[in-house]
Parts: C-alpha cells; sequence; structure tokens
C-alpha cells in the first residue's frame, strides 16, 4: 500500500540550535505528556502537571525564551518560542505558558523598567505565573476597547469592572489588567489577592486551556509606562499580534499531530478486507489534509518571522497566520472524526480533544472573521497610502 509521510517539510528552514531544541520539547513531551498524563492535568486543581511545567522551565527554558537577558530571559528571537508553542499545541499539552508569555510582552512594550526588573526573573524562571486582563464578555480583543475602567484620585488609581477569558487569571501570581482611563487604555498592576479582586476559573469547551474572569472592585492598581503611564493602545495591539502568531504555531503543531494519528489509523483499520488507507479517495483527501498542514505551518514561519519588525506587517502576517492556521485546525480535526468513525467521539479517544482545541483556539484572540475584516481594513489603510 502507498502511503503518506507526514513529515516537517520545513525544518530545513531552521538551524541546529532551534532544531535541538525542537526535538527535545517532543522527546520530552512524548515521555511526560502522553493521553494519559494530558487527561490526569486536565483533572487536576490547576488544570496543568506542575512538575512538568517546572521541567519546561528548568530544563528548557520555555517561559525564558522571549525573556531578554538583562531581565533574567535567555533572549532568544520569537520564532525560538514559537518551536515551543508548536510543540506544546502538538502535544496539547496544558500548560500556562501563553498567558504568562503575553503577560511578558506586555510588560516589555509598556516599557516600564521597574517594573520589568521587578516581575520578568520570576516569568522567566517560572516561578510566578502572569496573567493580562483584558476583554469583556463579548470576547472582542481590540486595542481601544478594556472591559475594565481606572479612575485617578488623590490616593491613586482604582479599577472596577470584569474581564473574561483570562489565560490562567485565577491561578496568577502577577495580575496586569487594561482598562479604560480619561485619557485612553491603560495598562495597570493589580494586587491578585487583593481583597477587591475576585477571580473565578470559568471552564471551556477546550479543557486543555485555563480560562478565567476577573472582577474588581475598587482595586487599586499601579499604572505601568512611568509615572505619567501613557496610551497603552500600542501595547495591546502588539500583544494581540504575538497573541495570534503564538496561537497559529500551537494549532499547527495540533493538526499535524491530529493528521499524523488520522494517517496511522487508517493504515490498521481494516474494511472489505483492507486497510482504508488504501482506497483512493482517503488517499486523497489525506494529501490534502498533508498539504493544508505544511502551508499553515509556512504561514506561521511567516507570522514569527516578522515578529521583531512589528508594526503593519507583523499585524497583516499575524492576521493571516491566525486565519489559515484556525482553519486548518479545524478542517483536520473534522476529518480526524470523520475518518475514525464511532471510536472518534467516545471521551476515551483523543480526537474529541483535537476537535474541541480547534474551536476554542479558532475563537480565541479573534474569530477567523474578524481577522479578516481587519485584513480588509488594513489592505484599505495600504491603498490610500500608496
Amino acid at each position: 500500500m502507498t502511503s503518506i509521510g507526514v513529515t516537517d517539510d520545513l525544518s530545513g528552514d531552521l538551524t541546529e540550535e532551534q532544531r535541538a531544541l525542537r526535538d527535545a520539547l517532543r522527546a520530552l513531551l512524548d515521555r511526560r505528556s502522553d493521553s494519559a498524563a494530558v487527561r490526569a492535568a486536565i483533572d487536576s486543581p490547576h488544570g496543568y502537571d506542575r512538575s512538568l511545567w517546572n521541567v519546561l522551565c528548568e530544563q528548557t527554558g520555555v517561559a525564558a525564551l522571549n525573556v531578554p537577558e538583562e531581565y533574567g530571559g535567555a533572549g532568544a528571537s520569537w520564532f525560538d518560542a514559537c518551536l515551543a508553542f508548536e510543540e506544546l499545541g502538538r502535544a496539547l499539552t496544558p500548560s500556562p505558558l501563553l498567558g504568562s508569555v503575553l503577560a511578558a510582552e506586555a510588560l516589555l512594550a509598556a516599557g516600564d523598567a521597574e517594573a520589568c526588573a521587578r516581575l520578568l526573573p520570576k516569568i522567566a524562571d517560572g516561578s510566578a505565573l502572569a496573567g493580562l486582563a483584558w476583554v469583556g464578555a463579548e470576547g472582542r480583543w481590540e486595542p481601544d476597547r478594556a472591559a475594565c475602567a481606572a479612575t485617578k484620585s488623590a490616593g491613586g488609581w482604582s479599577l472596577a469592572g470584569e474581564a473574561h477569558y483570562v489565560l490562567d487569571g485565577d491561578l496568577a501570581d502577577v495580575l496586569l489588567v487594561a482598562a479604560r482611563t480619561a485619557d485612553g487604555i491603560g495598562l495597570f498592576e493589580v494586587d491578585p489577592a487583593g481583597s477587591n479582586v475576585r477571580r473565578a476559573h470559568t471552564p471551556a469547551m477546550d479543557p486543555t486551556r485555563r480560562l478565567a474572569s476577573v472582577r474588581l472592585d475598587g482595586a487599586p492598581g499601579r499604572r505601568l509606562g512611568g509615572p505619567a503611564g501613557g496610551d497603552a493602545a500600542p501595547v495591546l495591539a502588539r500583544v494581540r499580534d504575538l497573541a495570534c502568531v503564538a496561537l497559529a504555531a500551537e494549532q499547527v503543531g495540533a493538526a499535524a499531530r491530529a493528521l499524523e494519528l488520522t494517517v496511522d489509523y487508517t493504515k490498521t483499520r481494516v474494511q472489505f478486507g483492507r486497510p482504508i488507507g488504501s482506497f483512493q479517495a482517503l488517499k486523497h483527501r489525506m494529501s490534502d489534509l498533508y498539504v493544508l498542514v505544511d502551508s499553515a505551518r509556512s504561514a506561521s514561519y511567516a507570522a514569527a518571522g516578522t515578529v521583531a519588525q512589528g508594526g503593519e506587517e507583523l499585524a497583516v502576517r499575524a492576521a493571516v497566520a491566525k486565519t489559515y492556521c484556525s482553519e486548518a485546525l479545524f478542517r483536520v480535526a473534522a476529518e480526524m472524526i470523520q475518518l475514525h468513525g464511532g471510536i472518534a467521539i467516545t471521551w476515551e479517544h483523543d480526537a474529541h480533544l483535537y476537535f474541541k482545541r480547534a474551536h476554542g483556539t479558532a475563537q480565541l484572540f479573534g474569530s477567523p472573521a474578524e481577522h479578516v475584516a481587519r485584513l480588509t481594513h488594513l489592505a484599505g489603510i495600504a491603498d490610500m497610502h500608496s
């Protein structure tokens, strides 16, 4: 029987160090984050394996990759960080990495040297989890909107409101809050253990992703960005772009693994005396999925490669990657369900976890339709300037 092989065709684009990082993470996750371990992590009180998180931080430094060396980080590129996200996505490993990385990027973009020196070393070594509270129940990840509001008085800043979809928000040791002020959007540091802070875990469709709501009732906050603060809308715009880049890498890893599992199943599932993978119609379907996953990886790599450049180029490629990779994972996960048949919809099989990850990541940080609208808007701006 002729069959397709599922490999990383774009691995030739990686440096020797990047391949070593990817291979080390894959070997670790193959040992420590198999199907049984993922389910155990989901059912644990924190929603992730704390011992595995410690190993990831101590041995491979995943939380330190995007943090500058001056703040205790590795000073690696965002491309390196995305390789880590791809491997975590491949195994569907529950971890607090995404939330902490985005909070760290918000700190860096805010330009508050004192806060960076105080908070980033703890985030980089994994001893402190960080969360960014931003959007309301409607889930609109727009830089000029925030669920909470901040008012200033002689005693300082006071924040009120309720943010939703906060990654690991109920566990975070460092809590950053985007809030509306009289002069625009501000970014604030709030004590997560404060008496005016209420945090609650909110179960999601994707059980491997921990989300929370954060309610503030007059909670005191320290505005980031120096004494005068400053409009944090550009900070949030960059964080949204980086979130899309990271999420696209996760989606590529999940799609690639879902396809691997499906191809392997079609080699062993026998119907009419033959493995179903030998039927020409199924060969065509899986070949199309292989091309789709490889194209999604190209979009992910392209977006990761423009992080240092920033600006409109990053915004465009991040939106493209989020849109394309969301749709790629959704299609692969749907075909995984279809080609596995009835077993795929049982709790014991992993297919439903990939399908739920596809649905969850498609909506997080903006749906594909919203990012297509963003691309249309950005194209209109480019036409005006041409």
